[in-house]
């Protein structure tokens, strides 16, 4: 039983020791020239800042927000696509309803603002 398991151990093993050699081989063979600023910190557009509770702009967190609902959008669709014949009319019109709603969605972030960067 335990045979079963030698090829995934053996692909554990090979793609740990190939992320290990790159690791060694950037290390040892890449620029070694620190500046200020490379070695500040950096972090969300901002720099380094010694009080937590600062504001900042909320329109990053609006962008990762779009970023999630179009990528959850891309995972329903392309299930979708794939058994596209096997649904018939009634698969496309849910499908074109879901659409709808993310483009209704889309639209209102639009009209309020939230994709303009200033």
């Amino acid at each position: 039983m335990l045979a079963e398991y030698l090829p995934t151990l053996l692909f554990l093993i090979v793609a740990t020791g190939i992320g290990i050699a790159l690791f060694v081989v950037g290390k040892v063979l890449g620029p070694k020239r620190p500046s200020v600023e490379k070695l500040s910190a950096y972090e969300c557009g901002f720099e380094a800042f010694d009080d937590a509770r600062m504001q900042f702009d909320i329109r990053y967190y609006l962008i990762a927000i779009q970023f999630i609902i179009f990528d959850l959008e891309i995972i329903f669709i392309v299930p979708w696509a794939t058994v596209f014949r096997d649904l018939g009319m009634l698969g496309l019109i849910e499908m074109g309803t879901f659409v709808g709603m993310l483009l209704l969605g889309f639209v209102y972030i639009w009209k309020k603002g939230a994709l303009e960067w200033e």
